[in-house]
C-alpha cells in the first residue's frame, strides 16, 4: 500500500469518526471535540514514546510500555535512592513540556469505556490535569486553556448525562480503532490538515476564521522562501499576525531545508481558533520551545514588542475589510506613523498590511491575501498605497480566481512586499482565469500554482498573463494598481465573413422552403385519407 493510499484511508477514517457527533451539532461545533480528542490521543502516545526514549525501552510492546510507565510513576518505587516518579516526570517535562498520569492516558480511558466504567468527569479531569502539569514550566503558555472548547457538559452533546457520555465514548472508541501512529509525523499532520479543510468546507463563511486553502498557502510559501539574500538562506523565523489554524506557517516550513531550525510566531483573536493553531503546530511535531502563539487583537495592541519582533518571513490571510479602531492616537503608533494617515474604520486591510510590514526584516519577504479594493480605492488608502510604492515596498501583485476560499466567493489577490528591493518594478500576474472548476469551490491545480511561481521568479512579461511595470508607468496611472491596467487579457472577437454569413442565410432559406414543401405534401395526404375514410363509412 502506498503512503498516499495510507494517508487517504487515514483521512477518511478520521472524518468518519465524527459520526457520533454529527447529528447533534454543526461542523463548527463538533470540530472542537473531534480535533481535541485526536490531539489528546496524540499527546498520550507522545508521552509514552518520550518515556520509552528516556529509558531505552523502545523495543517493548505498547502494553508492556504502558505497564512500565505505570510502574515508574508509582510514588513508592525508587532507583538508587531516587523516586522513579520524580525522575520520570522530570524527563517528560524536559522532553514534552507536560506529563500525563497513567490513569489519564487515552488508552486507559478507552479501557474504562470498554468495561462500562467511563464517566465524562474522568476525561474532564484528565484534560485539566495535563494543563496543571505544565504549571511553572516554560511550556505553560502553550498548553494553558488548550482544551477549553472541549465542553463535555454542553447540551449539544446530548440532553442527558447518559447521551453526552455515549457521544464522547463512541467518538473515542472510533478514534482508538484507527492506527494514528503507524505512519510518520507528516502523514498524521497532513491528516489533521485534511480534517481542518473538511470542517472549513462544512462551515462555509465561518471558515474564514481558521483556514487558508492549501493552494494559496503553497503560492505564498514558495515565494517568501525564494532567493534569500543573506549568507544563511534558511528561514529561521516566521510570523503570521492572523494565524488561524496555523496552516500557513506550517506550509512555509515545508519549503525550507531544515524545518527544525524554524521558530513559529503568530497571533489570533478568536480563542477557539487560537487553540486549534497550537494543537496543529504541536501535532506537526513543532516543539513548544519553537512556537510562540498568542491569543489577542493584532491591530489593537502591537505584538510582539520584544525580541524577536522582526521576522525572516511574514505571511497572512487576515479578515477582509474588517472594522477596526482607527482613532487618531494611532498615528503615533510606529506601525502606521510613517504614512501620515490611517486606513478607514470600515476597512482594516491596509492596517494588517502595515502591521506585517513593520515586523518584516530588511532582507525578508511578506505575502498577504487581500481583496482587490486595496489596489484602487482612493482617499486615505490611496495615500498609503502611493507611499508604499514611493518607498519601493510592493514587489508583486498576483490576482487569484474567484471562489477559491470557503469563506467568500469574491476574487482575491496576493501582495508580495519587501523592504530591500533591487529595482523599482512591480510584477503583475493575472491568474484569475486559470483554474479547475470544482463542485463548491474553484481550485488551482499544481500546474496553475507552478506557473504563478515560475512567472514570479522569472519576472518577464507573459502575453495576457503577466507584466513587469516600471515605477513611471505606475505613477502615470496615479498609483492605481488595478491589474487590468497592466495585464491586457482582452480577447478580440474573430473577424466576421459577411459573404459567408449571407450564403449561410441563403442556404437556410432554401432548406426551410424545401421543408415547407414536404410539410404541405404530408398535410395534403392526411386530408385525402380522411375524406376517403369518411366516404367508405
Amino acid at each position: 500500500m502506498t503512503e498516499k493510499t495510507q494517508s487517504s484511508q487515514l483521512e477518511q477514517s478520521l472524518w468518519s469518526s465524527a459520526n457520533a457527533l454529527r447529528g447533534s451539532m454543526d461542523a463548527s461545533e463538533y470540530k472542537n471535540y473531534l480535533l481535541g480528542l485526536i490531539f489528546y490521543r496524540f499527546l498520550s502516545v507522545k508521552a509514552l514514546k518520550a518515556f520509552a526514549e528516556n529509558n531505552h525501552l523502545q523495543n517493548l510492546t505498547s502494553d508492556e510500555l504502558k505497564a512500565q510507565y505505570t510502574q515508574y510513576l508509582d510514588s513508592n518505587n525508587e532507583i538508587a535512592g531516587y523516586k522513579t516518579r520524580d525522575i520520570t516526570i522530570k524527563g517528560l517535562l524536559n522532553k514534552n513540556g507536560y506529563h500525563i498520569e497513567p490513569a489519564d492516558l487515552y488508552s486507559t480511558l478507552v479501557e474504562k469505556i470498554q468495561s462500562h466504567e467511563f464517566e465524562l468527569e474522568q476525561l474532564d479531569a484528565a484534560l485539566h490535569n495535563l494543563e496543571i502539569s505544565t504549571n511553572g514550566q516554560n511550556s505553560h503558555s502553550d498548553f494553558a486553556g488548550l482544551f477549553a472548547d472541549v465542553d463535555l457538559h454542553s447540551n449539544k452533546l446530548g440532553g442527558s448525562i447518559r447521551q453526552r457520555n455515549q457521544a464522547i465514548s463512541e467518538t473515542m472508541l472510533a478514534l482508538n480503532n484507527i492506527d494514528l501512529f503507524g505512519h510518520d509525523g507528516d502523514v498524521l499532520g497532513d491528516a489533521y490538515e485534511y480534517l481542518i479543510a473538511q470542517f472549513a468546507s462544512d462551515a462555509g463563511k465561518k471558515a474564514g476564521e481558521f483556514y487558508t486553502p492549501r493552494q494559496v498557502s503553497d503560492i505564498i510559501s514558495q515565494i517568501v522562501t525564494y532567493q534569500r539574500d543573506t549568507g544563511d538562506k534558511q528561514i529561521r523565523t516566521i510570523y503570521d499576525p492572523a494565524v488561524g489554524s496555523g496552516s500557513l506557517l506550517l506550509n512555509v516550513a515545508e519549503h525550507v531545508d531544515n524545518p527544525k531550525l524554524i521558530q513559529y510566531h503568530g497571533q489570533e483573536l478568536n480563542t477557539t481558533t487560537y487553540n486549534l493553531a497550537r494543537m496543529n503546530l504541536m501535532l506537526h511535531d513543532v516543539s513548544y520551545e519553537d512556537m510562540d502563539i498568542r491569543n489577542g487583537d493584532t491591530l489593537d495592541k502591537d505584538w510582539p514588542v520584544e525580541e524577536p519582533y522582526q521576522f525572516d518571513a511574514v505571511v497572512m490571510n487576515p479578515p477582509y475589510s474588517a472594522h477596526w479602531d482607527n482613532s487618531e492616537s494611532r498615528l503615533a503608533d510606529p506601525r502606521f506613523r510613517d504614512y501620515g494617515v490611517l486606513p478607514p474604520k470600515s476597512k482594516a486591510d491596509f492596517a494588517f498590511l502595515l502591521h506585517g510590514l513593520y515586523h518584516l526584516k530588511t532582507d525578508g519577504t511578506m505575502g498577504i491575501v487581500l481583496p482587490h479594493g486595496v489596489l484602487f480605492r482612493g482617499a486615505k488608502e490611496g495615500k498609503i498605497r502611493q507611499k508604499l510604492l514611493e518607498d519601493n515596498r510592493i514587489d508583486a501583485v498576483i490576482g487569484l480566481p474567484a471562489n477559491i476560499f470557503h469563506s467568500t466567493s469574491i476574487p482575491t489577490l496576493i501582495l508580495i512586499l519587501k523592504k530591500d528591493k533591487k529595482d523599482a518594478n512591480v510584477m503583475f500576474i493575472d491568474a484569475s482565469r486559470e483554474f479547475e472548476k470544482g463542485k463548491n469551490q474553484n481550485n488551482l491545480t499544481a500546474d496553475n500554482i507552478q506557473k504563478i511561481v515560475k512567472t514570479y521568479k522569472e519576472r518577464k512579461d507573459v502575453d495576457k498573463y503577466a507584466h513587469v511595470a516600471i515605477y513611471d508607468e505606475i505613477k502615470e496611472n496615479d498609483f492605481n494598481l488595478n491589474i487590468p491596467r497592466y495585464v491586457d487579457t482582452f480577447e478580440p472577437e474573430p473577424d466576421i465573413d459577411i459573404d459567408a454569413v449571407k450564403q449561410n442565410i441563403q442556404n437556410i432559406d432554401t432548406e426551410m422552403h424545401s421543408l415547407q414543401q414536404e410539410i404541405d405534401a404530408m398535410a395534403a395526404d392526411l386530408v385525402e385519407t380522411d375524406v376517403n375514410t369518411n366516404d367508405h363509412e
